[in-house]
């Protein structure tokens, strides 16, 4: 393998292991457990295994091993663990780090289980956690103290759009020496520089654009080779939430053909936005990549693209939102994003249902908004019936 590959080759190349029959598509090792020569084998690869050398599925795997290799490539991170969600992985770097008195500082605007890992299961167990309004440097500076421990956000969130400042809120946690961990599903492998701009840790819902066809659930934590094997890899390993090699090998898959399919949903993405751009039954139209995003130049200086997931309010409310959905021939509604099929959502209903009414009004989780998460169907398609739903609202 070389560093100096370009991230598209990596993608498809990168950890790579070969069996003695020389395959070209890596082998899938359905195993949970692997044979020792000799009883002195198995003692001493218990008391250190060496970096080819595995014990027990759940601790990891050749087919495993190749998809976190190949993700820390592409990520620029020294080492990654691979786990049975995406979810999982975010429960377990917070869970993996964190003990009773510490205090984390965490945005508002988060994936609905996120928040519930953080308010309802973090602090069952003493840790103290303060959220502030992800765009407001002021705010972070203000809750971010001595003695933070981990600092937590979703580079974009989920589902309003929002862009945090990588660089600006990881100087400000690497004053009091807290652990920077982003979120960053929405701004892609392909798209991220996530650990050049100071993310510490970066978790991944493999589920989405790594898989990016519907197939498999799965995660990943990435860090460094410190963090990842003696911090991430003895919780995961004791607490069962690692990946499956079966997933592992879709990931793989997944991988090649991950920056044709991102690149062209983000395209068609910034094509839809500035197709609905003042269209006169939509109150919002919400992309990072489009010029009329608040936030577009800090897009520009942290992404290579807007990425693939827009949002539009439709005036009117949840009803019309609804006739909107039930109109769409082409888009499928769903609760899964990053997906090559174009998935439409209404957040207020589904994925942030949970969350009281203050806390959808604080987010700007309004009735008739919907979250588009562009596949790569022909744009022209896209458009069509998109708009056709429009006129049926």
């Amino acid at each position: 393998m070389s560093d100096d590959w370009k991230p598209s080759t990596q993608a498809v190349h990168g950890g790579a292991r070969r069996s003695q029959y020389g395959e070209l598509s890596e082998a899938i090792f359905l195993t949970q457990g692997f044979v020792y020569d000799s009883a002195e084998a198995a003692e001493a690869r218990f008391v250190e295994a060496g970096p080819d050398e595995f014990i027990y599925a759940r601790y990891g795997n050749p087919t495993v091993a190749m998809f976190e290799d190949r993700i820390a490539m592409l990520e620029g991170a020294e080492d990654a663990f691979a786990t049975a969600s995406g979810m999982a992985a975010v429960s377990g770097a917070l869970m993996a780090m964190l003990k009773a008195g510490d205090h984390v500082v965490a945005s508002r605007a988060l994936f609905g289980s996120c928040l519930y890992v953080l308010e309802e299961i973090l602090t069952r167990y003493g840790v103290e956690v303060t959220f502030v309004d992800g765009t407001d440097l002021a705010q972070w500076e203000g809750a971010i103290r001595a003695g933070t421990r981990v600092v937590f956000f979703e580079s974009i969130s989920n589902p309003t759009l929002e862009v945090i400042d990588i660089e600006a809120v990881s100087k400000l946690a690497h004053k009091v020496g807290a652990t920077v961990l982003v979120d960053n599903v929405f701004a892609t492998p392909v798209f991220s520089r996530a650990f050049e701009q100071g993310a510490d840790v970066v978790i991944y819902s493999a589920t989405k654009h790594i898989d990016g066809q519907g197939r498999a659930l799965g995660g990943v934590i990435l860090g460094s080779r410190e963090f990842i094997r003696k911090t991430v890899e003895p919780y995961m390993k004791h607490t069962g939430g690692s990946m499956s090699p079966f997933t592992a090998w879709v990931m793989l898959k997944g991988l090649e053909t991950m920056s044709l399919r991102v690149n062209a949903q983000a395209d068609s993405a910034l094509a839809l936005a500035e197709a609905f751009a003042s269209h006169p039954k939509l109150a919002r139209v919400i992309y990072p990549g489009h010029a009329g995003h608040s936030q577009h130049g800090l897009v520009a200086r942290q992404m290579a693209k807007g990425g693939t997931v827009l949002s539009i309010d439709i005036q009117g409310g949840q009803a019309a939102a609804f006739r909107f959905l039930n109109a769409l021939r082409v888009a499928k509604i769903s609760n899964n994003l990053g997906d090559a099929k174009t998935i439409a959502t209404h957040p207020a209903t589904t994925t942030h249902q949970r969350l009281p009414q203050d806390q959808k009004d604080a987010l700007g989780i309004t009735p008739g908004l919907v979250r588009i998460s562009v596949g790569i169907e022909d744009i022209a398609d896209l458009k069509a019936d998109m708009l056709g739903a429009l006129e049926q609202v």
